[in-house]
């Protein structure tokens, strides 16, 4: 029988691998390019290895499916790994950057550890059981009207290139909320959405391993989360998210979908 691991494997995990980002924050890295503006330093590299090594050694035969080093998907022991969030922040020396670490049973996230090495704040979550910050329990907001919410968003990588590029969905929110953001880590905008922080968040076009964990955490919290079209599974392509109060959630769906 495969072992599993307790909220406490994450934990330990998250914060390790947060001290390698730590370690290498503000220095002169080595950078490469996935893509026009999608860029990875070598400290995405290092935590990477980092955890998957402590995976294969303390989880032989879970499936892991992580950013860099890609992976399989939809193993009934299934680990999505985020190794640097927020890695353009990173490399530009802006302090809003994470590690995600997400576990999944059967295709049900399970176990879920957000760990943002710059505040010294975890965020945890564990299926049935609630959402923590520092062990402090979590909750949304509980606003209900979109004039006083405050939400945040993301834009996809090949923005000068896409027709959704979320441009008109950001236009149309800034006018009718308090506020919206752009941060620039999908995994520490859910856990904020958590924390109360943000009211809502959407964004168009992520990757398994930036929802995974931050998904968990939100809905332990109390929030909606489904995509961009108010279906319930946001794990699957083409991976939209959009996540919030429950009233806020009912109110931002409708917004978008009035935007073409």
């Amino acid at each position: 029988m495969e072992s599993q691991p307790i909220l406490e494997d994450l934990r330990q995990l998250a914060q390790q691998a947060g001290e390698i980002l730590a370690a290498g924050y503000e220095k002169e890295h080595q950078l490469s390019f996935k893509g026009e503006i999608d860029l990875v330093t070598e400290i995405d590299h290092r935590s990477e290895e980092f955890l998957v090594g402590e995976l294969r050694r303390r989880f032989p035969g879970h499936q892991v499916l992580a950013e860099e080093s890609g992976g399989k998907d939809g193993g009934r022991h299934q680990w999505y790994l985020d190794p640097l969030d927020g890695t353009v922040n990173y490399a530009h020396g802006v302090p809003f950057f994470c590690v995600s670490i997400a576990y999944a049973v059967a295709g049900e996230l399970t176990l879920a550890a957000v760990f943002d090495p710059m505040r010294d704040e975890l965020f945890t979550a564990q299926r049935g059981m609630g959402a923590w910050l520092n062990g402090r329990p979590l909750t949304v907001r509980p606003e209900t009207e979109l004039s006083r919410s405050l939400l945040v968003t993301g834009f996809p990588y090949d923005i000068w290139k896409t027709a959704q590029n979320n441009l008109d969905h950001f236009s149309r929110f800034a006018k009718i909320s308090q506020g919206v953001r752009r941060l620039g880590s999908a995994a520490l905008d859910l856990c904020y959405v958590a924390a109360g922080r943000f009211d809502g968040y959407w964004e168009l076009s992520l990757k398994p391993w930036d929802l995974a964990a931050g998904v968990l955490i939100a809905l332990e919290a109390g929030a909606r989360v489904t995509t961009i079209d108010g279906d319930a599974d946001c794990m699957s392509p083409p991976y939209s998210v959009l996540a919030a109060a429950p009233v806020i959630h009912g109110k931002m769906l409708a917004t978008l979908q009035t935007v073409s």
